[in-house]
C-alpha cells in the first residue's frame, strides 16, 4: 500500500523534496499531495532581486517541472492554505473546508518578511500565532502593507520594484543585510536612485566586522548608493494621489530626518511561518523544532524542512524552554534537508520510527523543555554537521566574501598565546580590506572586501580547514597587478567547492563540460550549480573560460 505523504509548501525547498520523491511516486511506494498558497509554478525567491532590477527574466526564476510531476502521479492543490491539522486522525484541513488525509506530513511553509515596528505599519504586522486564512492574506496583519511598501518576498513585490527601477524612481531600502545591499547596488546600477537606511554603524553587520562593512559602505557610496548609518526609523509618511489613495512618501528617522522616496523596500529579516505547527500542538521555538532527520520533536509522523525548520537536539533545551539556534535562512541547508528527507521517506525508514499515534502535544518550547521535553518522540536523530557557511555579495564591481566568526579583537591575544589571533590589512582609500581569524594557524573566520583573488583563496582554505601560510602577507599578493606567485590552494582544484548551495565541485563542473555541456545553462541543468543564490555564476563562467583555453 502506498505511503500517503502530504507536503505543505511549494517553494524551492518543497520542490527539491518533490524531486527526490519522484522515483518512489512512480514506483507506487508514495502517494504525494502538494499544497501551495500560490498558484504559480515554483520559482527561486532568492533571485527575485535579480528579476526586480531586470537582470533576469521571469522564465529564469522557474524551478522544477510540474507537468513531469503530475505525469508521475503527484497531485497539486495550489491556491490553498492549510488552516488546521488533526494529528489524531492524520488529516489536514484547507481554508475551503477540504480535508486531506496523510500518513506522513511535511511542513515546508518557509518564512515571511519581518515588518518593523514603525508608525504607519502597525496594522501590517502579523503575530506569529495568528490563525492562517485565505492565501492572499497569508502574510498580512489586519491590513496589507501600505501602497508603495514591499518586502520583496514574492513575484508581486518584485513587479513593484521592477516598475520603480524602470522608471528611475527613488527607492528607500530599510535594512543593510546581504539581500538589502544586493538589491540596492543592483537597482542603482540599473538607474534607480537608492538610499539604504540601517541601524548599525556599518552594513552587513551580521556577516562582516565593522571595518569591513565601512569599506563596503564607501564602495556603495562611490557607485551612487546613499548609505545612512545609525538611521533609526520611527515612522513612514504618506501622500495622497488624485484618487485619494495613500502612498509611501518618506521614512522618518529618530533624528527627525525624512528619507523621501517613491518606494520603501523592507529588508529586515524573516521569521518562520509556524502558525500551522503551533495550532497542531507541535513544539516550536524560532521554527518548528525537528531533529537531524527533520522529524518533529513532538510527532514522529510530522517533518519540517527549510526556513520553517529549527533543527536542534532536545538535550540543548534550557530549563526556561529556550532552544538555541534557529532556521538557517539559507537555501543550501534547506536543500540538503530536503535531500535527506526524500531518501528517508523513499526508503520506508520513517515507518520504523512511527508510533501508534501522535506523541503528547507540546504547544511550545517552554512546555517541551521544562518538563523534561515532555511529548518529544523517543527516537531522536543526531544533528548533521553542516559545511561552514560562506557569504558572497552579488554585486557588479564590488567583491565581498566572508565566512565564520569574524568578531575577534585583533589585540586580545599576544603572539604565541592560545585562542583566536587576528591579521588585518586595510587600504580603505582603494576599497580593499582583509581580516583573518585563526586558531592554531587554521583559518576560522575571514572577511575580504575588494580583494577577489584573495577572497577566493581564503574561501577554499576556510572550507578545507587548512593552515594559513606563515607569511600572511603572501595572500595579499594574489590581487597585485604583477601577481605571479603560486597560490597556496587552487580555487579551481577538482575538490574545490564552486556552488555552495548545492555542494558542486570544480571537478563535477569539468565533468559536465567534458560531456558536452560547455555553457552555464547546461552546467546548471546537469549539476544544479548556480541554481541557488546565484553567487557562484561568475566562478562557473571563469571555470568555463579556463576549460576553453587549450593547455
Amino acid at each position: 500500500m502506498s505511503e500517503r505523504v502530504v507536503l505543505v509548501g511549494y517553494g524551492p525547498v518543497g520542490a527539491r523534496l518533490l524531486e527526490g520523491l519522484l522515483p518512489a511516486v512512480r514506483d507506487g511506494r508514495i502517494d504525494l499531495t502538494v499544497i501551495g498558497a500560490e498558484t504559480h509554478d515554483v520559482y527561486n525567491r532568492v533571485l527575485l532581486a535579480e528579476y526586480a532590477v531586470g537582470r533576469a527574466d521571469r522564465d529564469g526564476l522557474d524551478m522544477g517541472d510540474r507537468l513531469v510531476a503530475e505525469e508521475a502521479g503527484v497531485r497539486f492543490v495550489l491556491g490553498m492554505t492549510v488552516v488546521g491539522v488533526d494529528r489524531d486522525r492524520r488529516v489536514v484541513r484547507l481554508h475551503d473546508g477540504i480535508r486531506i488525509p496523510y500518513d506522513r506530513l511535511v511542513l515546508a511553509t518557509g518564512a515571511r518578511a519581518n515588518v518593523p515596528t514603525l508608525a504607519g505599519l502597525e496594522r501590517a504586522q502579523r503575530h506569529r500565532s495568528a490563525r492562517p486564512g485565505v492565501p492572499d492574506q497569508l502574510d498580512h496583519g489586519s491590513a496589507p502593507l501600505p501602497r508603495g511598501v514591499v518586502a520583496l518576498r514574492d513575484l508581486t513585490d518584485a513587479e513593484h520594484v521592477r516598475a520603480a527601477v524602470s522608471a528611475g524612481q527613488r527607492i528607500v531600502v530599510l535594512g543593510a543585510g546581504v539581500l538589502g545591499m544586493e538589491l540596492a547596488l543592483a537597482a542603482a546600477e540599473a538607474g534607480a536612485e537608492v538610499v539604504v537606511a540601517y541601524h548599525s554603524a556599518a552594513p552587513m553587520n551580521r556577516t562582516l566586522d565593522e571595518n569591513g562593512g565601512r569599506v563596503l559602505a564607501a564602495a556603495a557610496t562611490a557607485v551612487g548608493v546613499e548609505m545612512m548609518h545609525h538611521a533609526r526609523a520611527e515612522s513612514i509618511v504618506q501622500r495622497y494621489d488624485d484618487h485619494g489613495q495613500a502612498w509611501f512618501d518618506g521614512l522618518v528617522c529618530a533624528d527627525g530626518k525624512v528619507l523621501a522616496g517613491d518606494l520603501l523596500v523592507l529588508s529586515c529579516g524573516v521569521a518562520a511561518r509556524t502558525e500551522v505547527a503551533s495550532l497542531a500542538g507541535l513544539a516550536i521555538s524560532s521554527g518548528v523544532l525537528v531533529d537531524g532527520a527533520s522529524r518533529s520533536w513532538t510527532d514522529p509522523d510530522v517533518f519540517a524542512i527549510g526556513d520553517c525548520a529549527h533543527v536542534a537536539d532536545p538535550a540543548d533545551a534550557g530549563a526556561d524552554g529556550r532552544v538555541p539556534g534557529g532556521p538557517s535562512g539559507l537555501i543550501g541547508p534547506g536543500w540538503r534537508q530536503a535531500d535527506r528527507l526524500a531518501e528517508l521517506l523513499s526508503s520506508g525508514a520513517a515507518l520504523g520510527a512511527a508510533s501508534a499515534g501522535p506523541a503528547a502535544a507540546s504547544t511550545g518550547p517552554a512546555s517541551a523543555a521544562a518538563s523534561g521535553v515532555a511529548g518529544v518522540v523517543a527516537s531522536i536523530s543526531p544533528i548533521p554537521v553542516e559545511r561552514p557557511g560562506v557569504v558572497m555579495l552579488k554585486a557588479e564591481g564590488i567583491d565581498v566574501v566572508a565566512g565564520g566568526a569574524v568578531d575577534a579583537d585583533p589585540f586580545s591575544h599576544a603572539p604565541g598565546c592560545h585562542g583566536p589571533q587576528v591579521t588585518l590589512w586595510a587600504d580603505p582609500a582603494r576599497g580593499a580590506y582583509v581580516k583573518l581569524v585563526t586558531v592554531d594557524g587554521v583559518l576560522t573566520g575571514f572577511v575580504a572586501v575588494g580583494m577577489p583573488r584573495t577572497g577566493a583563496e581564503l574561501t577554499l582554505l576556510f572550507e578545507r580547514g587548512s593552515e594559513l601560510p606563515a607569511d600572511r602577507s603572501s595572500l595579499l599578493r594574489l590581487d597585485a597587478p604583477d601577481a605571479g606567485m603560486a597560490v597556496v590552494a587552487d580555487p579551481f582544484a577538482a575538490d574545490a567547492t564552486v556552488c555552495w548551495c548545492n555542494g558542486v565541485s570544480a571537478g563535477a563542473i569539468r565533468e559536465a563540460v567534458a560531456a558536452g555541456e560547455p555553457t552555464v545553462a547546461c552546467v546548471k541543468a546537469s549539476t544544479r550549480a548556480g541554481t541557488g543564490c546565484g553567487g557562484c555564476v561568475g566562478r562557473i563562467n571563469e571555470l568555463l573560460t579556463r576549460e576553453a583555453v587549450p593547455a
